[in-house]
This record gives structure tokens, sequence and C-alpha cells, in this order.
């Protein structure tokens, strides 16, 4: 009988208290929000640059930085905001927010109102780090690393899909999938209103919370942790002016149209999640995630460097998809690594607060690196040329380089201080 079992009964204990609904209808908030996180990207350059904005490649490129300000600066406001009157209302309020920015974007007629748009989206835009609050909440300790996997495949098909719906959706208009994305957001939130369950008690103790900007430069005087936060600022630097300016680059050199940036940037999320979710494990376990990072470093490093080379007379669309592989492969490599490698050397009683001061520094670099990238890629007449794309990428492909010495530096220490420890 199973009362006689106490250990069938704790396991399938466990499984019912993973597999409960509240957890289903966050993964299915994340992949809706995700699909419209991923409309974007493929349409917003070109969208940016069409009669009456005409925006420079500097503008494009802000069009990106200032929804990542924004969200830098008043996700902590709304996490405070999530632990004193719960994580429903406040997804519910960054949903809106996101189908609000959505709409405005798509029925803007001055490049003031695009801006106005990402800016009310980035405020509002705290509903990734708010679910996954709310995983932690409605899930055991034993569960917790199961819920944010279930987390990361909802990002990552999300991120697959979104751009491959706005590459379908520019043929009727490229104001349409800005209209498709905020009638997803609205209906997300209606759902996040009337059906998802609050996860937060009312007496629950509300926890501190320091400066983002303090914990990210405390966090630095712990070598080995501070390190690895540095490499993933590093990498997320670079692979923010990638996205930024990857739209502008191909639509230049190729004449790639909304659908055609849409099916590349579908093609760049499959390849990472086959990476990540299927070779990431099975690599880790045979060299180790200190080596998975360096892997992945050397290989953005190198396509990052190889892709402003590449263009229909060198290469061709082949040589663009081997390079976009190789990219998306380092990425899939490094950046769970070095997740992984900051949550093994985090005591089990931190986890969640090193994980958070690393998403922040991750936050920061998403806005410092369209930033940087819209100086590199606006020429003196405001567009771009063979040589603002050549220096945008190769900066960022310098700065993967960079973050692969770090790597080496890391290892070094690492193993220096298991020879003194006589491990």
């Amino acid at each position: 009988m199973l009362e006689d079992n106490p250990k069938d009964m704790d396991g399938q204990a466990e499984k019912e208290k993973f597999f409960t609904t509240p957890l289903l209808l966050i993964f299915v908030t994340v992949f809706i929000d995700l699909i419209g996180f991923g409309i974007l990207i493929p349409i917003l350059p070109l969208y940016a640059q069409t009669p009456p904005y005409n925006a420079s490649p500097f503008e494009v490129n802000m069009l990106f930085a200032i929804y990542s300000w924004m969200q830098f600066f008043f996700a902590p406001v709304l996490g405070k905001l999530s632990d004193r009157y719960g994580r429903r209302p406040i997804l519910y309020v960054s949903l809106m927010g996101s189908a609000v920015g959505y709409l405005v974007l798509g029925l803007a007629n001055t490049l003031f109102l695009v801006f106005l748009g990402r800016i009310i989206s980035g405020i509002t835009g705290g509903n990734i780090s708010t679910a996954q609050a709310y995983i932690a909440d409605v899930t055991s300790k034993e569960n917790r690393a199961k819920g944010m996997g279930l987390f990361g495949a909802a990002f990552g098909l999300g991120f697959i899909l979104g751009p491959a719906i706005a590459g379908f959706l520019s043929k009727y208009g490229i104001h349409v999938p800005f209209y498709f994305a905020g009638i997803l957001s609205f209906v997300n939130a209606t759902a996040v209103y009337f059906i998802l369950p609050e996860s937060v008690k009312k007496d629950r103790p509300q926890p501190e919370r320091k400066n983002r900007l303090v914990e990210l430069i405390e966090s630095l005087r712990q070598k080995e942790y501070g390190i690895l936060n540095l490499i993933y600022f590093l990498l997320i630097t670079a692979f923010s002016i990638m996205t930024a300016a990857f739209v502008l680059y191909t639509a230049f050199r190729f004449g790639y149209n909304a659908e055609q940036n849409g099916y590349l940037f579908a093609f760049v999320g499959m390849i990472s999640v086959i990476g990540q979710g299927v070779l990431f494990g099975r690599l880790a376990e045979r060299v180790g995630e200190g080596a998975l990072t360096a892997i992945g470093c050397l290989l953005m490093f190198a396509s990052l460097f190889a892709i402003p080379i590449v263009g229909p007379g060198s290469g061709g669309l082949t040589a663009l998809l081997i390079g976009c592989t190789f990219m998306a492969f380092g990425n899939s490599l490094a950046s769970p690594a070095i997740v992984s490698l900051v949550s093994k050397i985090s005591h089990e009683d931190e986890q969640g607060t090193s994980l958070g001061i690393m998403q922040s520094g991750a936050s920061l670099a998403r806005a410092i690196g369209p930033t940087v990238g819209g100086f590199l890629l606006n020429n003196s007449l405001n567009t771009i040329d063979n040589f603002t794309i050549a220096r945008t990428f190769w900066t960022a492909s310098g700065i993967m380089f960079v973050a692969f010495l770090t790597t080496i530096y890391f290892l070094r220490v690492v193993k220096t201080e298991q020879m003194v420890a006589g491990i």
C-alpha cells in the first residue's frame, strides 16, 4: 500500500508539487511574452528607418538601448512592488504595459512616439524577473532547477517563434507584427488577471534589497565570482551590439527585408535551443563548464569577426548561416556554463542573490551594448557603410576575445587555488 512506502509517497508528492497548474500557467505566460519580444527584433530596425521616422543607425540602436536602460532602473522597483503587493498584479501591469508599448509603436506617426512606445515597454518590462520570482515561490528547493529549466524552455521557444511570426506577418504590412504582439500581450494580461493564482503570502517578510550598482561593485571583491560576473557582462555586451546591428547589416549588405531577417533570427534561436538544450549537458559532463565557457567565447570571437566580411560576393547566404551557427553555438555554450559555474561556487543560501546580481550586470550590458553600437554603426552622414559595419562587429569580436582571455585567467585562478588547497 502507498501508506507503507513513505518514499513512494514523497516521490509522488514531489512530482505533484512540481507539475502544478500555476507553474504551467506561468510557462505559458512567459512563452507568449517572449513571442512578443522576439517579434520586435527583426522588425524594429527596418520599421524605424521607414518614412515618416527615417531613423539614423544611431537612433535605431538607441531604440534597443532605451528599453534596456528603462528596464535596468525600473525592474528593481517592480521587484519590490511584487514582494509587497504580490506577483500577479505586477505581472498584469507589466503585460498591459507591453501591450500599450506595442500599440504605440504600431500607431506612431513620429519617431518620438516610437521612442515613447519603447520607454513604456521598458518601464513596465519587469515581467521576466517577476515570472522568475513566481517560479521560485511555487517550487520547492529540490524542484527549483527544474522550474527554471521550464522557464528557459519557454524563453527559447518564444524566441524561435517570435521572429518567424514577425517575418510572416510583415508581408501584410510592417505595422502588423506590432498590432499582433500588442493583442497577444493584452490577452496574456487578461489570462494572468483572471486565471493565475497569487504566489506571495501576505504575512511573508519582505527581503532587504541593495542598490543594483552597489551589489555589482561589491561582487567584484569576491575573486572567482567577480571574474565570472565580468565574463558574463562582456558576453552580453558583445551579443547585444550584434543583435541591434545585425538587421541593418543584412539590409545593407544583402538587401534583406523584415521577413527574411525574421527567418534568420528564428534560425539562430533554433540553433541556440539545440546547443543549450541538447549539447550543453553532455559536453559539460565531458569537459566541464570552464572549458565550455572558453570554447564558447572563442566561437563568438571568430564568428563576430568573420560576419562583416561576408557578403553576396564573399560566401553569400551559406557563409552567413555558418557564421550565425557558430555564433549561436558559442553563446549557447558559454552563457549557461557561466551561470552553472556561479551556481557551483555560491553558497546554497546565496544562490538567488548571486544569480540575481549577475542578471543585474546582464541588464546593464544590454543597455550599454546597443548604446556603444549606435555610435560605431553611424557615420558622419547618419547612415551605415562597410567601414562602420566592420568596426561595430569587430568591436564586439574584440570584447569576446577579452572575455576569452579572462576565462583562461579564471581557469588558472581556480587551478591554483585547488593546488594550494591540496585538491
